[in-house]
């Protein structure tokens, strides 16, 4: 296990709030970082892209795989903004939903921006009246289908963009997707090359959720770093011992493998890196402290 990123390279991240101009308080709109997003939403490669940050990077392009809620959720923009704070990085977060993402009341029950205001008569009485759209929307989004559009949508960008450094962040949902893209047998042909190459040549997962193992880690290609909640009740910390042990297994049997990282935070409830409570010391401090374990690990890859 390499050292842990924040030792490997000194990066500069905006405090929140990103911006003097606050959202709306209203906690159905999902609002947990004060801004307003920055960049524009245009069809990028057969998407709706929201993108922000330098046309001409120094360091290269970072696209992000968002939680289930998508462009609706202003945090995942945000999120885009801080990344492209540096001006080293075009960043692009790409409607992989295409228009289907899961409403922000979902997330306001199933993740709350102060969790000590929710009782837990509100909580399960709330995941009961919104199971069914979530099981229909479930349905709308198979895995197949879904893991066909990100790779696509990453392999017609890698060939856009020959030469240019690409690094990818999946935060919960796109977790899953995001490590999938830095594997073996996600590697395409790129004319100018002559050789197969990864469709991203660096990946962060944050609380990667609805991970099959091993299929979804085997084989990584290029330099992968997870965080873990100490407390996810979503995603148990014991799937990062799991995913060691099948990288040491591969180590054993004499596979070379990239740099990987597995970093924890505490209390690290699910959702910290998107939809943590900034009004909390604890979950501010992790807020920011994901944002920089992403720009540091592509600051020492990219």
């Amino acid at each position: 296990m390499s050292a842990p990123c924040d030792q490997c390279i000194k990066v500069r991240i905006p405090p929140f709030p990103l911006s003097p101009f606050p959202y709306p308080s209203n906690p159905t709109q999902g609002s947990i970082h004060a801004g307003l997003p920055t960049g524009t939403i245009a069809p990028l490669h057969g998407l709706p892209t929201y993108t922000v940050g330098s046309r001409t990077p120094t360091r290269g392009i970072i696209v992000i795989y968002s939680d289930v809620f998508g462009l609706n959720l202003p945090n995942n923009k945000l999120l885009a903004d801080a990344y492209a704070a540096s001006g080293e990085y075009l960043v692009h977060l790409p409607d992989f939903f295409n228009g289907d993402p899961l409403t922000i009341q979902l997330a306001d029950v199933l993740i709350p921006v102060d969790a000590s205001k929710q009782s837990t008569l509100s909580k399960y009485s709330g995941l009961l009246a919104k199971m069914p759209s979530f099981l229909l929307w479930s349905s709308r989004h198979k895995d197949a289908p879904t893991s066909r559009v990100c790779m696509e949508w990453l392999g017609k960008l890698r060939r856009a963009e020959p030469g240019r450094k690409i690094g990818m962040v999946g935060f919960c949902w796109g977790g899953r997707y995001a490590l999938r893209a830095g594997q073996e047998a996600s590697m395409i042909e790129v004319e100018e090359e002559g050789k197969k190459v990864p469709l991203v040549d660096a990946v962060v997962a944050l609380h990667p959720s609805n991970l099959v193992l091993p299929g979804d880690v085997e084989r990584p290609v290029v330099p992968t770093t997870y965080s873990w909640g100490q407390e996810d009740s979503l995603v148990k910390i014991e799937t990062m011992r799991k995913i060691e042990e099948i990288h040491e297994a591969e180590r054993k049997a004499g596979r070379e493998l990239p740099a990987l990282e597995h970093k924890v935070y505490s209390p690290g409830r699910h959702g910290f890196a998107v939809r943590g409570n900034p009004d909390d010391a604890k979950e501010k401090k992790i807020l920011e402290d994901s944002v920089t374990q992403v720009l540091a690990w592509f600051g020492r890859w990219l």
